[in-house]
């Protein structure tokens, strides 16, 4: 009974405790916004409180370590108390000083901004040519009906200020084309991500993109889906089932020699809708272009689902965020084999075990495991291959020239002793010792030791 009372006296004064806290921080508030306004009113870099010009930079003179001085304010710090906990204060001081571009605000665009912001990006700069309408607010993050007829990245700006004002924010409602390029992506943005739906005006992002060597993720077609489960990240060499990255695709390798190198986020869902047809005011069915606001853009004939552009988003904004507090996350790989591929690989490993071990005795994996050693841990190829070169029916033809084989031959054959080579090169890596692979290939012996040493610790080993 005395432990009950304990224990209850303890979850009070936690309670106590916290309501103090933030009774002082609510009443450091007002302060704090008299603050802001009269350092904004001296042009020292700062967003303003008041809405200014869309079109116009809000502050000048911004700087990565003001990005960083951010979290030695109080209020700043309580706000991102929950990032700090899980980046440390050290990665977290890197998205704070980072800089990053979202173009395109609609319902991808608007989701991805606003959790950049709220996980505290210190500059953004917002940009869209387009209005909101009261069609996108199924889908728009933060757009209210009073904001129909408003720009997108005035919008957006307007909102963001009343959640994180010591965001450096640019708003500019621009198209973006060869003549803005320069205005767009001057400044060394830490991240780009493209968030345009019009396929000439993506293909010249990206290519810009990787012309100015620019980090860039792109979004390609999340309308007319409805499962969230289907959602990837991976090269855009790999997004083989959506039609938009297929164009965009092709036109980049048809018009800049570009192949793949860009990360995209797709969805392995086919779409569930086709484009409706277009009906004018008359109720009969017109030539959508002869309500288009500018050549090549979309009219609305594109059913979607809310939700699915706002997980693109979401997707979008972890992806650049991990990225940025350099915290490794490995996206699951797209890899298109079925449980008999798994099963050969199994196999494989057991002939080749008694082949040369005469037992099989210290194989220590079961055909669930081997799935996870050849897709988790070596996506589907090669140890040796850094990264993917096969894609959808290719990537099953190299996976049976693959086998699985110890990288110490000490040590069992066990989930964090395996890696997948092609045959030839499993029959120089049985001649070889783990010294001489340190020796000769340092590189490659810090990459395979720590993915390896990554799967001991998922297994708790």
């Amino acid at each position: 009974m005395a432990n009950k009372h304990r224990a209850l006296t303890f979850v009070g004064l936690g309670a106590l405790l916290g309501s103090v806290s933030t009774i002082l921080l609510l009443k450091l508030l007002p302060r704090r916004k008299k603050a802001l306004q009269m350092i904004d009113i001296k042009g020292n870099g700062l967003a303003s409180e008041t809405p200014t010009n869309c079109s116009a930079v809000t502050g000048s003179g911004y700087s990565k370590l003001a990005g960083v001085d951010l979290l030695n304010d109080e209020i700043v710090s309580e706000q991102l108390t929950r990032n700090i906990q899980f980046f440390g204060v050290e990665s977290q001081q890197k998205v704070t000083a980072s800089y990053v571009v979202v173009i395109g605000l609609g319902g991808v665009g608007s989701h991805a901004a606003s959790m950049l912001l709220r996980s505290g990006v210190g500059r953004l700069l917002l940009v869209d040519f387009d209005q909101v309408s009261v069609s996108s607010l199924n889908r728009h993050a933060v757009a209210t009906r009073a904001d129909v007829g408003i720009p997108k990245a005035q919008c957006l700006k307007d909102h963001f200020l009343s959640i994180f004002p010591e965001c450096h924010i640019e708003a500019k409602v621009l198209l973006y084309n060869v003549s803005s390029e320069e205005e767009i992506l001057s400044g060394h943005p830490d991240f780009v991500l493209d968030c345009i739906d019009n396929i000439d005006t993506k293909v010249a992002l990206l290519a810009a993109c990787v012309r100015r060597g620019l980090k860039v993720l792109s979004a390609t077609g999340a309308g007319a889906r409805a499962d969230p489960t289907r959602i990837r990240i991976a090269d855009l060499r790999q997004s083989t089932n959506d039609p938009l990255s297929r164009a965009v695709r092709h036109r980049l390798k048809r018009e800049y020699g570009i192949e793949g190198g860009i990360p995209v986020v797709f969805s392995l869902e086919k779409p569930k809708a086709k484009l409706l047809p277009f009906k004018g005011p008359s109720g009969e069915e017109e030539n959508p272009s002869d309500y288009q606001i500018l050549p090549g853009f979309r009219v609305r004939i594109i059913p979607v689902l809310g939700t699915i552009p706002a997980i693109f988003g979401q997707v979008m904004a972890s992806y650049v965020l991990t990225q940025l507090a350099e915290l490794q996350v490995q996206p699951e790989p797209v890899i298109n084999l079925d449980i008999d591929h798994y099963r050969m690989l199994h196999q494989r490993l057991i002939e080749h075990e008694e082949s040369l071990y005469g037992t099989a005795m210290h194989v220590q994996v079961d055909v669930e495991e081997v799935m996870y050693v050849a897709k988790e841990l070596w996506h589907g190829r090669s140890a040796r291959e850094p990264s993917a070169k096969d894609v959808g029916r290719s990537m099953w033809r190299s996976v049976n020239e693959l086998m699985l084989v110890r990288w110490d031959r000490e040590k069992p054959a066990s989930v964090f002793n395996l890696i997948l080579l092609k045959f030839k090169e499993a029959d120089e890596h049985e001649s070889s010792s783990l010294e001489d692979i340190k020796e000769g290939e340092p590189e490659f012996f810090a990459r395979v030791t720590s993915i390896l040493k990554r799967a001991k610790l998922e297994f708790g080993l």
